[in-house]
């Protein structure tokens, strides 16, 4: 059944839209790939993707392992898109919205940011004959109360607070005790309203997406940009070939980088760098002299996946503190061009 079968409006389409909303590292992107496998053939859907850090990679993972012409993805970089970023969020939404009319819409909010501002926006009256939210989506690592490690930031009970869905991801490597836990704490959170289950790699089956949302509204929070309209995504690469960005909020900051595609990197070099970084979460796409890899890293585990192209080589890097040493350490594992 078509997702927006049902939902018209004065003649015009009614998009589905569903927040997967989740904290650093918890699955969100492998959820929204594996919805992305199970698409209706006949079905155009979109995504916008929420970036804490100035240099967007997640929209470049996606399109790179999508390769699906019915699939539009827009990237927000900069902080949460209902706060630093609301500019952004504003024409992202009028770009899917009257450009691509897709039957459903994704949104993947910064796993440090602020989602029950994102639904304040999706709620808002000009938004009301377009826009159909369907069933909200928290991901959460299934050990995440046992670790101990984000249930103490402030953001963590936002992304429970909104979910009509809580996907317990990660299942397969936690102990029975670790999801009871994580049960009882969203029974006490959230009484009997969200729905908890187990996963792996995100999965999630297209089904649990269909469904008006029970989300209650607790008031607008939305604060004002405080940033320049001009983003590191947008401008050139100055003339060393290499733009770096930073930002810091919710207790964390971001350091990122964008390379020109004519920068190449040693594999064996980039590979031991990234293998040795200390941090919250590190997303990137390398060129290499080996081939385009993406990399993530979360809890200290480094993956790496050979992806078909890019445009250019990017990182992100989301820590408590940045290494002032990150930037020579990076540009030290190109080959050079005299070499």
């Amino acid at each position: 059944m078509p997702a927006a079968e049902g939902r018209k409006a004065m003649g015009s389409k009614v998009t589905a839209v569903n927040v997967i909303a989740g904290f650093l590292g918890a699955g969100k992107t492998s959820a929204i790939l594996g919805l992305l496998s199970q698409k209706p053939k006949h079905e155009t859907w979109a995504i916008i993707v929420n970036e804490f850090g100035e240099i967007g990679i997640d929209g470049s993972l996606l399109r790179a392992q999508t390769k699906n012409e019915d699939v539009v993805v827009l990237e927000v970089t900069g902080g949460c898109m209902c706060c630093s970023a609301v500019l952004s969020m504003d024409l992202a939404l009028s770009q899917i919205l009257h450009l691509v009319a897709p039957d459903r819409l994704l949104i993947e909010p910064t796993g440090l940011g602020h989602p029950i501002e994102i639904l304040e926006t999706l709620s808002a009256e000009a938004h009301r004959n377009t826009l159909s939210i369907q069933q909200t989506v928290a991901v959460v690592d299934a050990q995440v109360l046992s670790s101990g490690t984000n249930a103490q930031h402030p953001n963590f009970d936002q992304h429970l607070a909104i979910a009509d869905l809580i996907v317990a991801n990660k299942s397969d490597l936690c102990a029975p005790a670790d999801y009871d836990l994580l049960q009882d704490y969203v029974r006490e959170t959230l009484g009997s309203r969200a729905k908890i289950i187990a996963a792996t790699y995100g999965n999630v089956d297209i089904g649990q997406l269909e469904g008006n949302t029970d989300w209650r509204s607790i008031g607008p929070q939305i604060r004002q940009p405080d940033r320049e309209a001009s983003l590191p995504e947008d401008q050139p690469l100055p003339e060393c070939g290499f733009l770096r960005a930073e930002n810091q909020g919710e207790g964390f900051e971001s350091t990122g980088w964008r390379i020109h595609p004519e920068m190449i990197f040693r594999y064996a070099a980039l590979f031991a760098f990234l293998r040795r970084l200390n941090v919250a979460r590190m997303k990137a796409i390398f060129i290499t002299e080996k081939g385009v890899f993406a990399y993530n890293m979360v809890g200290g585990v480094l993956q790496e996946l050979p992806i078909d192209d890019c445009m250019e080589s990017r990182i992100e890097i989301i820590a408590e503190s940045i290494d002032a040493n990150w930037e020579d350490r990076l540009l030290g594992c190109l080959i050079k061009k005299n070499a």
